[in-house]
């Protein structure tokens, strides 16, 4: 048991109050509430509580305030530096129960991989273990050609038979390894479709849906789900109906905007959910082109303020193009950029 705490200090009792008390009479309080002192030890440990408050920001690390604090100042973090803190905590959270993302978007090439893979990069970099990509892909999905292999070639065609034993009581979270690639850099894991399969040989039904996504809310926290384009599929709309929050990926190419505004249009239509969803969707929008201008970007960046809760620009970045993607070989302004795109999905969860 640790040792009780002091009691606060008093005055000494003179003989003359020392006599008026005996064995059977109880202490008085200290003083009395008409006066505005304590009147009882509980307020007086309410008034002075051993527990400190809040410690300040911590003082800046970055630029030239950070080199003055490094030379023995106290400098406080700049506007932009407290804004990047700011969007670590809200990405840095846990929430109740696990929570599923739909990245998605009608058209080919409009960046769902990519931000499939750098927002559950994101997350997981921040947060903490618990992160799944899934290619929920009938149409040679490429998300495991876009990230790291693990020690076996399986996808989520081997894992389906095993679903009900991964469901039971006896199974384990390293019982997934068998079935996922982890991303060693990264921290989160990766469940494959088969693209070198034909489309028919991969078809899976809304059941197979379900008994996947039991599986991954099972075992992790945060399952971010990269998308085929057919709308119509009935895994599709499945992985819609799990959804808590869908990020509409696309680029600054007219066909790939157009298509994601008819996707939410679509889904507002659709049932009181989906139109929820979209609602609170958020829009990530890449320059794919380097030679976008600053003009191409705002016109699609404005276009969707009024379809989407929040809308996020990522700049060009060569190391977006192509083969493996990793989050720490990005440039620090495109590092930042999904940074905020994963705070503006944190802040709908």
């Amino acid at each position: 048991m640790p040792p009780r705490p002091p009691l606060p200090s008093v005055a000494p009792l003179s003989a003359e109050t020392k006599g008026e008390f005996t064995s059977s009479q109880p202490l008085a309080a200290s003083s009395n509430s008409v006066s505005g002192q304590p009147t009882s030890r509980r307020e007086l440990r309410e008034r002075k509580s051993f527990l400190q408050p809040d410690r300040p920001e911590e003082p800046a690390r970055e630029g030239v305030r950070g080199v003055l604090n490094r030379l023995g100042l106290k400098v406080a973090p700049s506007a932009y530096e407290q804004s990047v803190r700011n969007d670590e905590v809200i990405v840095s959270q846990h929430w109740p129960g696990p929570r599923t993302i739909a990245v998605v978007n009608g058209k080919g090439g409009a960046g769902k991989t990519p931000t499939t893979i750098l927002l559950s990069a994101v997350f997981a970099r921040y947060g903490g273990a618990g992160v799944l990509a899934w290619d929920n892909n009938q149409t040679r999905g490429t998300l495991g050609w876009r990230t790291e292999t693990g020690a076996h070639d399986r996808t989520l065609l081997e894992m389906l038979p095993e679903t009900e034993r991964l469901l039971g009581t006896g199974s384990q979270s390293a019982d997934l390894a068998h079935f996922v690639h982890h991303q060693p850099r990264e921290k989160y894991d990766v469940l494959r479709s088969k693209p070198i399969r034909l489309a028919f040989e991969n078809r899976i039904n809304p059941e197979n849906i379900d008994a996947i996504h039991a599986v991954a809310s099972k075992f992790y926290r945060l399952i971010f789900i990269d998308s085929g384009n057919d709308e119509s599929d009935p895994m599709w709309l499945r992985m819609i109906d799990h959804a808590d929050q869908i990020v509409v990926a696309t680029t600054t190419r007219a066909d790939h905007a157009e298509a994601g505004a008819l996707l939410l249009e679509a889904l507002a239509e659709r049932d009181d959910r989906s139109a929820q969803l979209a609602d609170r969707s958020v829009v990530v929008v890449t320059q794919a082109d380097p030679k976008a201008s600053t003009a191409d970007i705002d016109h699609v960046v404005t276009g969707y303020q009024s379809l989407a809760r929040e809308v996020v620009s990522i700049p060009f970045d060569h190391e977006m193009v192509d083969g493996h993607l990793r989050f720490g070989s990005l440039a620090k302004a495109t590092q930042r950029a999904w940074l905020s795109a994963a705070a503006a999905v944190a802040r709908g969860l």
